[in-house]
């Protein structure tokens, strides 16, 4: 697991830090011998042997792995699953079982970040769903455990559970080992641009939202979540980059529910984050339906992942899309999306399971009702993905 580093932030309260270990920087190429070459020069020295060094050669270049995942979103017949789960395991909740298919798609890349939709529920409040959520904390143990290194957290529900259910999201995803941005505990760790250090490389993730249902942010605390600002952006983009960031990735909570195509906002939207020169890839929630994937300008554009994990029961609701973005360039350098790829997921509504949809129809015993599913689910979220001359295709 990379190591999720908040630059010049003190943990907060004392918890756990934010992350792994971070693994050696690259491939090596060894160390090259000198070689020995004959060299003819004037007057007796004639023939004398002479050794030269080989010309330096550039260094390996780096290439990473990153997937990026859906809106987590536990409505309350999915809790109680989880609470069905939990009871074989003596835990009040378990979600490990409803993500554990996708520990093979999130564990296999070299960094994974997901979509925390909705706040964990804090001391004295109780779990709730829609409209306004409280999830239990053990969602964020699941989160975890299927391999995942961080989420963002801004979106239409950061403030349904106000400052304290902030924290404890926060808190608890320190005890983790979780990486979070897009919610904050004070100015200064929202001031901090949230880093990933990724096998030498630093990888930035900034998360913003629209909006938020009507609540209004805490007094006293206007950096309590981030709202959808391009001059935000654009400030917190630089900060990234000075603090060594290679690649600054932007999650951003927008558009129509239930709409696959981008709206207006999102069009109008899409070509000023190109526009921010620190802005390498973006990465789109809230429609809860699966959006095209673009390059816009010279940014690649995912408008909309769909979610992951969901109660909800209409087949585009139950697609998902989690995207792989291999990146690359010199070491030390500023690094470039070099190429996407699609893993379509589903929500089994009979399990709550998300599966990944290809491995999942690898299974010879596959029930025939569910593998129908799986194939319209494949269909109809890469024809939504390419809809815009993207030309993804699913990974193997």
């Amino acid at each position: 697991m990379p190591r999720a580093i908040g630059v010049g932030l003190a943990l907060v309260l004392g918890l756990g830090g934010c992350g792994g270990s971070s693994a050696a920087s690259g491939r090596d190429g060894g160390e090259q011998r000198p070689t020995t070459t004959t060299a003819t020069t004037s007057g007796d020295r004639a023939g004398t042997s002479v050794a030269t060094a080989p010309p330096p050669t550039a260094p390996p270049e780096v290439e990473l792995t990153l997937a990026f995942g859906g809106d987590l979103l536990p409505h309350l017949p999915l809790v109680r699953v989880a609470q069905q789960h939990g009871a074989a395991t003596g835990v009040p909740y378990d979600f490990g079982p409803l993500l554990a298919p996708l520990a093979p798609v999130v564990s296999g890349v070299d960094l994974a970040l997901c979509h925390l939709e909705v706040p964990l529920v804090a001391d004295g409040q109780q779990v709730t769903g829609y409209p306004s959520f409280h999830a239990p904390r053990e969602l964020a143990g699941a989160v975890a455990g299927a391999g995942y290194d961080g989420c963002s957290t801004a979106s239409n529900h950061s403030l349904d559970g106000g400052l304290p259910g902030i924290i404890a999201t926060l808190d608890t995803f320190d005890v983790l080992g979780l990486g979070h941005t897009g919610t904050a505990r004070n100015a200064a760790e929202a001031a901090t641009p949230r880093t990933y250090e990724v096998r030498g490389a630093r990888i930035a993730h900034l998360s913003y939202t629209y909006g938020f249902n009507g609540y209004a942010l805490p007094e006293g605390a206007p950096w309590a979540a981030n709202g959808l600002d391009p001059a935000r952006v654009a400030t917190d983009a630089a900060a990234a980059r000075a603090a060594g960031a290679q690649l600054v990735v932007v999650s951003v909570h927008w558009g129509s529910e239930y709409r696959a195509e981008p709206d207006p906002l999102q069009q109008e939207l899409a070509p000023v984050l190109d526009a921010i020169g620190d802005v390498d890839l973006v990465i789109g929630h809230h429609a809860h339906v699966v959006q095209p994937v673009e390059r816009v300008g010279d940014t690649w554009v995912v408008y909309g992942l769909g979610n992951q994990l969901s109660n909800q029961g209409e087949p585009e609701r139950r697609d998902g899309l989690t995207v792989v973005v291999t990146v690359g360039g010199p070491p030390g350098g500023r690094l470039a999306v070099r190429r996407l790829e699609a893993v379509p997921t589903w929500v089994d509504l009979a399990t709550h399971q998300v599966l990944p949809v290809g491995p999942t129809l690898a299974r010879p015993d596959l029930d025939p009702g569910l593998r129908a599913d799986l194939e319209g689910s494949r269909a109809r979220t890469m024809e939504v993905v390419n809809r815009r001359g993207a030309g993804l295709a699913v990974r193997p």
